[in-house]
């Protein structure tokens, strides 16, 4: 599972180091949040695309995947491009899906954390609940990618479907934490995956601008970086007869 992927020097390292990695560590599933792939906020079809060339086999997102609206091109038609599932009902898209790996299927759940997030969506642990209830019985495996800003949300949301589920990753902060364990009834889990971006840069965004926002307290014109990235993931492995998880390693890639 790959963090969140930032604007065009990120989708260019997402593809040039994803392959390497799946022959070397004989990955069979790559799933990673593309909602600021685009010039660093939302997604288009041609991008889709470049990340599925790239190596990703789901594409996950967060509350920036309105942000262009090219992606509503996409959103209905590709069955493994995902947004939030808790955005209300009516809303394009959808927020899980089963993916096929050889004779294994995998869901694959996309949820949105509601603490500091605006605007707050559907209670995201009753409808993981509902979604688990729905699929569970479909799945050999199951990952949650939890889009949120808090970390305690995130670890709760992680605890409470703990035993349910192969790995709970939180996406958002663009900051890799080092906190990655199997929790206590067998569920990967860690805070932030981080981010596949430029390294010098804040988040992935140009350093200046940003700097400029905090001193002054004004709109500032933010910019994608360019320059040498950073890749960051977390790799689940399953026993294969069990499908429980029984490793996870932490993959932090710097130039």
């Amino acid at each position: 599972m790959v963090g969140d992927v930032v604007g065009r020097a990120g989708r260019y390292f997402f593809m040039e180091r994803t392959p390497e990695l799946k022959q070397a560590k004989n990955i069979d599933m790559v799933i990673v949040n593309g909602e600021n792939a685009a010039h660093g906020k939302g997604l288009t079809p041609a991008i889709f695309d470049e990340l599925i060339r790239g190596g990703a086999d789901v594409v996950t997102s967060g509350n920036h995947i309105w942000d262009n609206s090219n992606v509503m091109q996409i959103i209905d038609t590709e069955p493994f491009l995902l947004r939030p599932a808790n955005y209300p009902e009516g809303t394009p898209g959808k927020g899980f899906c089963i993916y096929p790996v050889g004779k294994k299927k995998i869901g694959v759940v996309n949820l949105e954390g509601r603490t500091f997030m605006n605007p707050p969506l559907d209670d995201p642990f009753r409808l993981a609940d509902k979604i688990l209830t729905f699929i569970e019985k479909q799945c050999d495996a199951i990952f949650v990618d939890f889009h949120a800003e808090a970390t305690s949300e995130k670890l709760a949301l992680a605890h409470y479907i703990d035993g349910r589920v192969s790995a709970v990753v939180g996406t958002h902060t663009h900051v890799q934490t080092a906190d990655e364990q199997i929790l206590p009834h067998g569920t990967a889990y860690i805070s932030d995956l981080g981010m596949v971006g430029v390294k010098n840069s804040i988040l992935g965004i140009c350093v200046e601008p940003v700097i400029r926002k905090f001193l002054t307290a004004r709109p500032s014109r933010f910019e994608v970086a360019e320059g040498a990235c950073i890749y960051c993931a977390l790799l689940i492995e399953l026993d294969d007869k069990t499908n429980k998880t029984v490793k996870v390693e932490r993959i932090f890639i710097k130039p």
